[in-house]
């Protein structure tokens, strides 16, 4: 049995600095390099890759966030709590780590948003140590939220694939934050959809799955998709990390082992176990 997120949310916040503490919280970003000294800042980023093709944008989103030129406020992860109940009623709890908002080039005061395609979502995830989040991870994300930002579609076009819908639409969840006084590293959610890991993406190979962009709880714009091919990506994408480091019921294991787990993999999705999260064979240099 299922039990709503929402109803369980709130009895976790207490034990959030504790769940933090014990398990080194701030170790699980080790493999994320330290920002350079004079790195780019994300609108000098911007305007660098604004008349680049495709291929040579995703490249330089490689280079860039695997050289460490992300801000720092991502660095800071936050605990989440998801339950599952166990037959004959035994909760059981996990708590997972994720970056704040979506994955961005630049700093603190001047970063951008970076919508990627799937290799590259997968390359840079594993290079730090983290995953995509399932559907239902999304949702518990969403629920436990300090801040809901509202969706701000812009117009469907092929322009929407461009650096340029990236910047403006960045722009605008940026104007929203600044009115509403959301400070960084507080948790967010209802800015950009999520790419997603899914059974679905093994079953249709060579996909991007897609979730979320929420109006409230429960009220997810976009369903889970796999229409679009995995070079895919348009402004309203976000990659949001998490850590490959979990607790299960307070003990530390990786996700990956809870996702293939007949019954762990319950706790953290809806489609039970995940046998091969990213749709395709990780090679050793994605390891």
């Amino acid at each position: 049995m299922l039990v709503a997120l929402s109803a369980i949310a709130p009895q976790f916040v207490a034990a959030q600095r504790v769940t933090t503490a014990a398990v080194g919280v701030a170790g699980l970003t080790e493999s994320i390099p330290l920002r350079p000294s004079g790195a780019q800042s994300g609108s000098q980023f911007a305007a660098d890759v604004l008349n680049m093709d495709r291929d040579q944008r995703e490249q330089a989103i490689r280079d860039e966030l695997f050289s460490g030129n992300l801000p720092n406020f991502l660095r800071k992860l936050v605990p989440v709590k998801l339950r599952y109940e166990l037959p004959g009623g035994k909760p059981l709890i996990a708590t997972i780590f994720v970056t704040p908002d979506y994955l961005a080039i630049g700093s603190d005061d001047d970063f951008l948003r970076i919508p990627m395609d799937l290799y590259t979502a997968e390359a840079v995830a594993n290079r730090f140590g983290f995953i995509l989040p399932t559907k239902k991870i999304v949702d518990a994300i969403y629920a436990q939220s300090a801040f809901h930002l509202m969706p701000q579609p812009m117009s469907a076009c092929p322009e929407m694939r461009s650096t340029a819908y990236y910047r403006t639409h960045n722009q605008m969840i940026q104007e929203q934050m600044h009115a509403r006084g959301i400070p960084l590293g507080e948790l967010i959610s209802g800015d950009k959809k999520d790419v997603v890991v899914t059974n679905l993406l093994a079953l249709n190979e060579g996909r991007i799955a897609i979730y979320g962009w929420h109006r409230a709880v429960g009220k997810p714009i976009q369903p889970l998709s796999t229409v679009h091919g995995a070079f895919y990506a348009d402004y309203s994408h976000g990659i949001r990390l998490i850590s490959d480091s979990v607790l299960i019921d307070g003990k530390r294991q990786s996700i990956y082992d809870v996702l293939r787990d007949p019954l762990l993999a319950k706790v953290l999705s809806y489609e039970g176990p995940i046998l091969n999260p990213w749709g395709f064979t990780l090679t050793s240099q994605d390891l």
